[in-house]
């Protein structure tokens, strides 16, 4: 064969007949994406794995039990040859050579008409790496470099800008508790891509350090309330934008449906008739007790947990919280915003039954490098609070699961 490269191209198989020679794992990898591109399969093969059998049972591929026999690649479009029997896959490329079927061999890819570059997807694109020759082909480092660049734009540090005219809108982004790395990938690609962010204090703030320059940012605790509440005027900052045209993200702490007034915003975006994205984020109810080496469940331990909002007292007559009931719960309690009121807090659970000694622990700001962790009882924890100074963020974990991990208390 001489030494040329490969020349890549994208193959339309939908509703094309492909062969494929063999049931075992090459067949199991590479079917998927076959059954994706629409193609009409032949699985040629006396034996297959249990998913290749599921994907014929399901009538996704169709499977002649039997091995390759000459005149199996007759009209066949594509070739993947993947069995065990050197000989059978050797005249199973000579047929596809005489009927030019362009042929992939995983044995012997020097005696192949096609090599599979490894892909990747992200937002509608396929991403392909191919090497340029079959002689001291590296697949490992093939893959390596897909995933580098699949990861790039995934996440955003990769950004390819967009020629086509985006459409405008709203995307309320939920940033996770607070380290950088835990926004989901979505939401870190749509963070690359805004016109303008509105953040939250709470927010993955590291994140916005790395936009780019013409990317206008918005401290959501500055935006000017004037005659209008602060959330108020937060909806009306992402009207504003949106309707100049821009891509605009509101970014929170947490996710946006979690005491977030992500639903707040939404209903304001769609009144205006604005087009609106939610982006769900990593609870800070379950991550920072996570991160804290405290599991919010555990077998044995608690078979539920309860997340509760702690910014009213138990005793003001706007709180919605049952907090008899919750006393009564043997599950964990999670409590956000609640440092400045857990005090009163723990007075009402043990008031309504709760032990006294019932574990406390307090994470604050978790997840990043400032976290700490203060142990407690329902007893003390007022006190506690107070000796340690506990500011918020933090979350509160009430509960025996309090005790089933390592303690490392402030």
């Amino acid at each position: 064969m001489a030494e040329n490269p490969a020349y890549p191209v994208g193959l339309r198989l939908t509703g094309r007949k492909v062969v494929v020679l063999g049931g075992g794992q090459v067949a199991q990898r590479r079917l998927p994406a076959l059954i994706a591109a629409g193609a009409d399969i032949l699985l040629v093969s006396p034996e297959a794995t249990p998913s290749v059998e599921a994907m014929a049972d399901a009538g996704e591929i169709t499977w002649h039990k039997r091995p390759y026999a000459e005149g199996d690649l007759a009209d066949a479009w594509y070739a993947l040859i993947a069995s065990g029997d050197t000989e059978a896959n050797t005249r199973a490329s000579a047929e596809a050579e005489r009927h030019r079927v362009w042929c992939v061999r995983s044995d012997d890819a020097d005696a192949a008409t096609a090599w599979t570059p490894a892909t990747g997807h992200s937002e509608g694109v396929t991403v392909a790496v191919l090497t340029t020759e079959a002689r001291g082909r590296d697949p490992r480092h093939t893959a390596a470099i897909r995933d580098a660049v699949v990861e790039g734009l995934r996440d955003g540090t990769l950004v390819a800008p967009h020629h086509r005219t985006r459409t405008p809108g709203v995307a309320l982004v939920g940033g996770g508790p607070g380290d950088p790395d835990l926004i989901t990938v979505r939401g870190r690609r749509l963070l690359a891509e805004a016109d303008v962010v509105i953040a939250d204090r709470l927010g993955p703030r590291d994140l916005l350090a790395e936009l780019p320059p013409h990317v206008e940012v918005i401290d959501a605790a500055k935006i000017p309330y004037g005659r209008f509440m602060a959330q108020e005027a937060i909806n009306n900052a992402l009207i504003e934008h949106a309707k100049q045209g821009k891509s605009v993200v509101r970014l929170k702490g947490g996710d946006p449906y979690v005491f977030g007034r992500g639903m707040e915003e939404l209903n304001a975006l769609a009144e205006a008739g604005i087009p609106c994205t939610v982006v769900p984020g990593i609870s800070s109810s379950i991550s920072v007790p996570g991160a804290a080496g405290i599991p919010v469940t555990h077998r044995g331990v608690a078979h539920e947990f309860t997340v509760v909002s702690g910014h009213v007292a138990p005793d003001d007559e706007r709180s919605l919280v049952d907090w008899a009931s919750l006393a009564k719960l043997t599950g964990t309690l999670v409590i956000l915003m609640g440092v400045d009121k857990i005090g009163k807090i723990a007075e009402t659970l043990v008031a309504h039954g709760k032990p006294a000694d019932t574990p406390v622990a307090l994470v604050q700001e978790g997840t990043t490098a400032a976290q700490r962790r203060v142990d407690a009882t329902l007893a003390t924890v007022g006190e506690t609070v107070r000796a340690q100074q506990v500011k918020p963020p933090a979350v509160i974990v009430i509960g025996a699961v309090v005790g089933v991990g390592p303690q490392t208390s402030a």
